[in-house]
């Protein structure tokens, strides 16, 4: 097939916004998928950015995600519109991916590498957490990013405890927030009644 295939293991999932010929779940080996890129610019603001992912190199893991086969006769306008959207620390890079199905392709791959300009970098879950819920940017809000990559990686049976253990603290912390709030407000309004 005439083209160039294109892995996508955050946003790109379920939300591509290209055009391509096919789609299918791919392996990339050797990295690993981290919340630790920040976001200036979709999922966050300069003064306070959220967290999206990238890749990290990590022998002996792999990262699952899904590889989009596009034309040639679209790919300039395709990676013009990738770059765009990518702008914030991402660079493209060539990689060799394995399909769930059997076969092996090259591909191109946007990665955020440690100590680009948004890099955020590792922390502890809970401020991980604590971040991605309260940031927003022109794009939603950091929780329904994380959300989001949640659903369509069960969608695709792909498996990443990072992603998952990063979901479940955030609702727990999301409903004693809601708790808090709704504290807060009967308070308020007990106050206002006396």
């Amino acid at each position: 097939m005439s083209g160039v295939w294109i892995f996508g293991y955050g946003s790109l999932i379920w939300r591509p916004a290209m055009a391509f010929r096919t789609r299918r779940v791919a392996r990339l080996a050797g990295w690993k998928r981290r919340f630790w890129q920040g976001s200036h610019d979709h999922r966050g603001m300069p003064h306070a950015p959220g967290r999206v992912v990238t890749l990290i190199a990590a022998p002996r893991t792999w990262c699952d995600g899904m590889a989009y086969l596009v034309d040639r006769d679209v790919v300039e306008t395709v990676f013009r519109n990738l770059d765009h959207r990518e702008k914030n620390g991402y660079e493209r890079h060539a990689v060799s991916l394995t399909f769930r199905d059997g076969g092996v392709v090259d591909a191109i791959v946007y990665i955020a590498a440690v100590g680009n300009h948004a890099w955020l970098g590792p922390a502890g879950d809970d401020e991980m957490v604590r971040q991605i819920c309260h940031a927003a940017g022109p794009s939603g809000s950091n929780i329904d990013y994380l959300n989001d990559l949640a659903a369509a990686l069960r969608d695709l049976d792909i498996d990443d405890p990072h992603v998952f253990g990063l979901e479940s603290l955030a609702r727990t912390f999301m409903a004693r927030c809601s708790d808090s709030s709704t504290h807060t407000k009967r308070q308020a309004s007990s106050k206002l009644k006396r």
